[in-house]
């Protein structure tokens, strides 16, 4: 073990008061959550708020519902199309607690972060690209302000914010996890007692380029969970080689597509035989001391094509983009640690 990566990611883990692991290739660069102010705009919220500030409050729903999207950075119509994802997710029933994005372009954040429904009700990752390096496109994390406290509203709230920071590993295209920990109370334990979840939002490494990088990016999230004691990993995981089949389970975490449909494919990009290759499950969720309880994939709908759109249809059908070349998928999992 590198010996000045052990020392890096201790002292991080005590400035932070956050567990990190010490892989030799994995370096977190720490950020802040924001929210939306009428008269400031998109403000930082500080970096000690939540955990520090506020403790969960007791009751309610102890299952969370995580979103996760690859929204299409290449695809016409950008604004318009992130306008009717966002609609569509604040429509859903269940609510939705947690939404991870991939291929966030800066067009299409630059559209959420003005989107008015995402500044009153959600906390965001990003105010800006200032974290994406020459990125073309970068993921995001939407937490509800429902179920989630800042140091500013914890009495409304069963879960608190902790810090979020983003990990680079080997990457063929400068890609990143974004990574978060929230905090809620502990299921039988004593009144103060807490459970930390780590989320992670992954884009990982595209294409079947050999030697494949996939593999230690896998290792360098699932190591992350593991010091953390129990999370989820989600977004678009590029399975595209043999190899990478095997390596939610080699890592020690649960497909929840797998464990709940095994008989079911789960296809989530090219299903409508828009691309020159077979239909894939791209898009993967993963736990790791945490029970699911349900996963369904939802398919995108092209603009005008739904009540959900605000914009009229005027181009032929055929002509008229999908919101996004893959599928979105949903899942609930519970706090209780599978045993």
């Amino acid at each position: 073990m590198n010996i000045f990566a052990q020392a890096r990611a201790s002292i991080l883990s005590w400035a932070h008061t956050t567990p990190l692991p010490s892989a030799d290739q994995a370096h977190p660069t720490f950020q802040s959550w924001h929210h939306f102010d009428p008269v400031l705009q998109w403000v930082s919220l500080p970096s000690n708020a939540g955990r520090d500030h506020a403790e969960p409050t007791r009751g309610g729903n102890t299952d969370l519902v995580l979103l996760t999207w690859n929204i299409d950075a290449t695809s016409p119509r950008t604004q318009e199309r992130v306008t009717d994802i966002v609609t569509f997710i604040t429509e859903l029933d269940p609510k939705v607690d947690i939404v991870f994005l991939q291929e966030v372009s800066r067009p299409a954040l630059q559209q959420i972060l003005k989107d008015e429904r995402v500044r009153e009700s959600w906390f965001s990752s990003e105010r800006d690209d200032a974290a994406w390096g020459k990125q073309p496109f970068a993921t995001m994390i939407l937490l509800s302000k429902e179920r989630f406290a800042s140091y500013h509203n914890s009495q409304i709230s069963n879960a608190v914010l902790g810090h979020i920071w983003r990990v680079k590993y080997p990457s063929h295209f400068d890609r990143d996890a974004l990574c978060c920990d929230v905090f809620f109370p502990s299921p039988q334990e004593s009144e103060h007692s807490t459970t930390r979840i780590r989320l992670v939002n992954v884009h990982l490494n595209s294409l079947p380029i050999k030697p494949s990088h996939r593999p230690r990016q896998i290792s360098i999230v699932s190591a992350f969970l593991r010091v953390a004691g129990c999370g989820v990993v989600a977004g678009d995981f590029n399975p595209v080689l043999e190899e990478d089949a095997a390596l939610i389970g080699s890592n020690g975490l649960t497909d929840v597509w797998t464990s709940l449909h095994p008989e079911e494919p789960g296809f989530t990009w090219g299903v409508h035989g828009e691309h020159p290759f077979p239909p894939n499950r791209l898009d993967k969720v993963a736990v790791l001391g945490l029970k699911p309880s349900n996963i369904k994939i939802l398919e995108p709908k092209r603009l005008g094509d739904s009540d959900t759109s605000r914009f009229q249809q005027t181009d032929p059908i055929e002509d008229t983009p999908l919101w996004s070349d893959h599928h979105g998928v949903l899942c609930s999992f519970g706090l209780a640690k599978s045993e």
